[in-house]
């Protein structure tokens, strides 16, 4: 199992009807780390009207928070939260700033002004892909080394650094649910004569090229 989160923070803007919305979306590892980055941006932006925000936080997105921050009731911290939500992406923070230009947007333009805030401060982030996966220590004779490498790159297996010693042993990293079958492929290939040991779990970071997001 994996999630989306943000690697990089990003930061946004757009003015309409004179108000000027600006959107910064940045990682949270927990509520504590949520709350102060919230209270960063209102220190930066002390004179702005409104400091609406959300986040999403857990590998499963479980816990969830917003704010409208004085605006009307539903108008800012539930889009923030809903773009959020609709992204796939978790432990991450998103607060929108808006100095009032004069002008009332109405719920309707509120609400459609905060969620296309949201949506500019994510894209402008750096989204990153986290996955837990199991390391699988692979010992094998010299011999064996060439087609196994073949078929470990050929099927997309991670590895991490290759020892080489009197055997040559490959470090792999394998999502939990596939240990069996890789264990068992490796067997087969090897004639078993491989040597295998299953180790603990890590998490592996990767980051997401542009424009992919988790929303489908």
């Amino acid at each position: 199992m994996g999630y989306i989160t943000l690697l990089r923070p990003g930061i946004a803007e757009f003015t309409v009807q004179r108000s000027r919305f600006i959107a910064q979306a940045a990682p949270a590892a927990d509520e504590a780390a949520a709350q102060a980055f919230l209270q960063r941006v209102r220190k930066e932006y002390y004179d702005a009207r409104h400091n609406c925000s959300a986040w999403v936080l857990g590998a499963d997105g479980s816990r969830q928070r917003s704010s409208d921050d004085g605006e009307p009731g539903g108008t800012a911290g539930m889009p923030i939260l809903e773009v959020i939500r609709r992204r796939g992406v978790t432990n991450c923070v998103v607060v929108v700033t808006r100095y009032f230009g004069g002008i009332k947007l109405g719920a309707g333009g509120l609400t459609r002004a905060y969620s296309h805030a949201a949506a500019i401060g994510l894209d402008a982030a750096v989204l990153a892909e986290v996955r837990t996966m199991r390391r699988l220590a692979v010992t094998v004779a010299y011999p064996l080394l060439e087609p196994l490498e073949r078929w470990l790159r050929q099927d997309g297996i991670d590895m991490e650094e290759t020892l080489y010693a009197e055997d040559v042993t490959l470090n792999l990293l394998v999502e939990p649910e596939k240990i069996a079958a890789i264990q068992a492929v490796v067997t087969d290939r090897t004639a078993g004569r491989a040597r295998m040991e299953v180790g603990d779990e890590t998490e592996v970071v990767q980051e997401r090229p542009k424009g992919e997001t988790g929303d489908g």
